[in-house]
This record gives structure tokens, C-alpha cells and sequence, in this order.
């Protein structure tokens, strides 16, 4: 019984989180994230122009940037659907980068974007790019453009903390494993780890839920949004054993507009060096505990 109304107070509080209940009972524990007053504020570029990029054009004509994101990552892309407001780290990058080309990040537009469909959105013209968590690879590169990567992170496993069982990626065998559709851990799992029983859902909050009711064994994804879930209930869920792979995360663009992608090259660099990368980083992802990491190096392949 005692460890039923623990699975049932973590829901609660990872339910809360996503706003998925209404305003609790005194006493529930607080949603845990960034507070708007600790983030970072961004110079917009005075009379900034990129005529060679057709996004940039249309986004001009507009009035607005639409960015793609996610919405179900603590600390990442989180979406607060009561207001509607995006947090999370991807959520500063993208407003950064927003400064940059000239607009207000205050009027950047950010679209839930699951991952299986991230391409199609970049290439249907959707969104103009897309921060979210964004594995750049060979594959990738022939369907969009990336710029970046703005961070290095690594494939790991979350269960539950009563769990002894799985320590890494060997001991999936008959277990049963969650990942979104269409990511790269989903693959990763399938192809390198076949012994596993693998199941998909379009969001990691679907997985994770599935994980604190004993539906399957470990949910896998990145280290980063594994850590945010972690982080929001310690007493049910902990990451377990070593990253198994390296997750350079990009910024998608329209695979043809290479005027963009060498604009967001130059403006993630611009934002390393002043600081706001580190800053953006402390206010979100960093209260998971851990400390700032060096930024990867850009890498500014040639033009398509």
C-alpha cells in the first residue's frame, strides 16, 4: 500500500509539472523549473538583414519567428499548457538565436513538434528551425541543414529506484523499453539492442508514466531529459550506468538555406563567448544538478 500512494504521489507531481492537473491541494509539491526572473535577456541585433535566406525573408514579412520544439522535457522544452509558455534550455537557445536574426524573442512563436516529424515540418516550411533536443547525423544531413551543435549529450537508461536489475544497456534483454518514435535512442535500441522489447509513444511523458506504473522496465533517451524527470520525483526514478553514445544537439533548418545555418553558427558562437550560453544553461537544465559542461565545437560543414 505505501508503495502505491508513492507511484500515485509521483504522478502527481509529474502530472502538476506538465499541467495536466488543475491547481493541487495545499501543500503538493511545486512545479520545479526555471523562474522567468533568472533567465538571461538577449540584445536584439539592431538592423539585422540576411537577404540570402529565404526563411529569414519570410519570417521578416511575418512579423515573427516560428520555432519548433518539444514540450514534454523538464528542463529541456517543457510546455505549461494553463499559460502556454515554453521553458527549458532549448527554449533559451531558441530565443537567443531569435536575438540574433533580429527579432524579439518575446514574439518567437514555438510549435510543438513530435520527433518523427520534425523533417516534414522543416521541409513543408511549417517552422523556420527547430530546437529540440535534435541529434545531428549523416542521415539527418540529407534531409535537413544543422546548425550547431550547441550541447554533447548521451544516450542512458531511467527505472525506477527499486530497480537492481539494469545498470546498462546489457541487461535489456526480455525487458521492456520505452522511447519516443522516431528518435535516434528508439533506433539505437533496435538496432544494437535487439534482445530488448521495445515500445514507442510520441512523447517521453507517455513513457515515463508507463515506467512509474510498472508497464515497462526503463524508459531510454538522452541523458538531458532523463535527468529532468529524474530530478522531479529522486525518490521513484534515477538514471543508471554510463552515457552509451554522443547526442551532438543542433538547430534543424531548411536542408537548402545555408545563408541561416552560417547565422546561427555565428550566433551560437557569439552567445558562447558572452556568456549567455552558461547562463541560460544555470537557469534551466542546470537545476538537475549538474554543473555546466563545455560547449562542443561548431562544426561549420560546407554548403549544400
Amino acid at each position: 500500500m505505501q508503495r502505491t500512494h508513492r507511484i500515485l504521489a509521483a504522478l502527481t507531481v509529474l502530472l502538476a509539472a506538465a499541467g495536466l492537473l488543475g491547481c493541487g491541494k495545499e501543500g503538493s509539491p511545486p512545479v520545479k523549473g526555471p523562474k522567468a526572473d533568472q533567465l538571461p535577456v538577449y540584445r536584439v541585433a539592431p538592423a539585422f538583414t540576411l537577404p540570402g535566406s529565404p526563411t529569414w525573408n519570410r519570417a521578416k514579412k511575418r512579423g515573427r519567428l516560428v520555432v519548433g520544439a518539444k514540450e514534454d522535457q523538464p528542463y529541456m522544452g517543457e510546455k505549461d499548457p494553463a499559460s502556454g509558455r515554453y521553458s527549458g534550455f532549448d527554449i533559451e537557445i531558441a530565443k537567443m538565436m531569435a536575438a540574433s536574426l533580429g527579432f524579439d524573442p518575446a514574439t518567437v512563436e514555438f510549435r510543438t513538434i513530435a520527433s518523427a516529424n520534425r523533417e516534414t515540418a522543416l521541409q513543408n516550411g511549417q517552422i523556420d528551425y527547430y530546437v529540440g533536443t535534435y541529434t545531428i547525423n549523416d542521415n539527418r544531413k540529407k534531409l535537413v541543414g544543422f546548425a550547431g551543435p550547441y550541447y554533447e549529450a548521451g544516450q542512458s537508461l531511467l527505472v525506477r529506484t527499486d530497480e537492481h536489475g539494469i545498470r546498462g544497456p546489457g541487461d535489456l534483454a526480455g525487458k521492456r523499453v520505452c522511447s519516443a518514435a522516431g528518435s535516434t535512442p528508439y533506433q539505437r535500441i533496435e538496432r544494437d539492442h535487439p534482445e530488448a522489447e521495445l515500445v514507442a509513444y510520441d512523447t517521453y511523458s507517455v513513457c515515463v508514466d508507463n515506467l512509474l506504473t510498472f508497464q515497462v522496465d526503463a524508459v531510454t533517451t538522452d541523458d538531458t531529459i532523463l535527468m529532468g524527470y529524474a530530478a522531479k520525483v529522486p525518490d521513484e526514478l534515477k538514471v543508471v550506468g554510463e552515457p552509451f553514445s554522443k547526442e551532438p544537439y543542433g538547430i534543424g533548418v531548411p536542408r537548402e538555406d545555408d545563408a541561416l545555418r552560417f547565422a546561427l553558427d555565428d550566433a551560437i558562437a557569439a552567445h558562447q563567448k558572452n556568456g549567455d550560453w552558461k547562463k541560460a544553461y544555470d537557469a534551466t537544465l542546470g537545476l538537475s544538478g549538474v554543473p555546466a559542461p563545455a560547449p562542443p565545437a561548431i562544426d561549420r560543414y560546407p554548403a549544400s
